[in-house]
């Protein structure tokens, strides 16, 4: 078989009908592409990874036997596959028909460019907002879910905490941003390679925002495509252990403020540290959760 062109990395924590569904549209996508897709199952128990059968030989199951998590199961599919070009998506997003001619048109464009990304719709439509501005203190109160931000969308620090298609100019060019969700994203292997992958400490979330600001400092860029869509179903697993979804979350935030915002200890740290403990409490207590990029296979 011709080597692959393109490896697609998607990790599975039971995710139902929704794999099978997102393998369907990358192969119909990667059709006339040399391609392979691994999905990393995360000791799934609903059975979703015997639906990877139906695309062999393209697709293949790499299985482990706990959940070790994103990040992991990201660079285990590295590992395991060989491609220039490298397809990370979370097994509830479809891509659109042209998504990927248009990911990898603007991927090509320059060999500075790490990580393309396109724009993420809900399911009825409406813009998740998968194109963010670098994580700070504010983030909590202006992310992509937040009240603040829904009442007051046009204040400086909403809009650079999420990228609006309006800020893109005619919603088919593409423009430098500071992170994508890893939701969906191409990249390049290379690129990958120097950053030695996902940091595998980010258990879920947040290693994308991670991943970006490595890459940056590595001297790449990362680029938002909104001509190109995708459609994510929202957290589709995260709801099978929606407590340690939670947790996850605020742990992760709180490993990339101390990486990244705060590296030596400052009272910003310990007051991060607080803030974070009560709004995880506050989140645990109600039931919900407001975390921007809510994926599916990191529960």
């Amino acid at each position: 078989m011709t080597p692959p062109q393109v490896s697609a990395i998607l990790v599975n924590y039971n995710a139902g009908r929704e794999l099978a569904l997102a393998l369907g549209s990358i192969a119909d996508e990667l059709s006339g592409h040399s391609w392979e897709a691994i999905v990393v199952d995360n000791a799934s128990s609903d059975g979703s990874a015997e639906t990877v059968a139906a695309f062999a030989p393209r697709a293949r199951v790499v299985r482990n036997r706990e959940n070790v998590g994103f990040a992991r199961g990201v660079n285990q599919g590295l590992a395991s596959s060989s491609a220039p070009f490298v397809l990370i998506m979370n097994p509830d997003c479809r891509l659109a028909p042209g998504a990927f001619a248009a990911l990898r048109t603007e991927l090509e464009k320059s060999p500075a460019c790490a990580i393309v990304g396109p724009r993420i719709l809900d399911p009825d439509g409406s813009v998740q907002g998968n194109a963010r501005g670098d994580p700070d203190m504010f983030t909590g109160l202006f992310g992509r879910n937040t009240l603040l931000r829904r009442v007051l969308p046009d204040l400086a620090v909403s809009k650079r905490n999420v990228i609006s298609d309006v800020a893109v100019g005619d919603g088919h060019s593409s423009v430098i941003v500071d992170w994508l969700s890893g939701a969906c994203m191409l990249a390049r292997r290379d690129a990958l390679a120097v950053v030695g992958g996902f940091d595998e400490r980010y258990f879920l979330y947040w290693e994308d925002a991670d991943l970006c600001r490595r890459l940056r400092a590595r001297g790449y860029h990362v680029r938002y495509v909104p001509g190109a869509t995708a459609v994510h179903r929202v957290g589709h697993s995260s709801r099978r252990a929606k407590a340690a979804a939670i947790r996850a979350f605020h742990e992760s935030a709180y490993l990339y403020y101390a990486t990244h915002v705060a590296p030596t200890v400052f009272p910003k740290r310990v007051l991060a540290r607080v803030l974070l403990g009560i709004r995880c409490w506050v989140h645990l207590r109600l039931g919900v959760q407001d975390a921007p990029g809510t994926r599916v296979s990191r529960a």
